[in-house]
């Protein structure tokens, strides 16, 4: 296996929270799917979000830029295959390095996961 990068993040969720209290700052952040999918979970609203978050920062960590270095947020989305597993789905992006991770068929794995004050994420780069 040939390892591109490793990245890892965790979210105090309470943080988050008062984040997502900012004006515009859930647009900015979240794709419109993963806004609807976390605001139909009433029990797990901000540790869905919280989850999505790390994902994205542990996306851009393991891809060496981290964000804002030619990567926003909002080109990065979490969602759930059928199973639940979590993918990271790359939308509308101009970054060199994902166009090079594409053409080239690396496989971007992710796992999130949370309790109770924490959300967490590990993505790994490979081919």
């Amino acid at each position: 296996m040939n390892i591109y990068g490793i990245g890892i993040d965790i979210v105090k969720i309470s943080r988050l929270e008062k984040l997502l209290k900012k004006k515009d700052y859930l647009k900015r952040i979240f794709s419109k799917k993963e806004i609807q999918k976390c605001s139909k979970k009433e029990i797990t609203f901000y540790s869905c979000f919280a989850k999505r978050f790390a994902a994205k920062e542990a996306f851009s960590k393991a891809l060496g830029t981290g964000i804002s270095k030619g990567l926003n947020f909002n080109e990065i989305e979490i969602d759930n295959e059928k199973n639940g597993k979590p993918f990271i789905r790359l939308k509308n992006t101009n970054s060199k390095k994902i166009k090079f991770l594409l053409k080239n068929k690396y496989k971007l794995n992710l796992t999130i996961s949370d309790e109770k004050e924490y959300a967490v994420a590990i993505v790994l780069i490979s081919k």
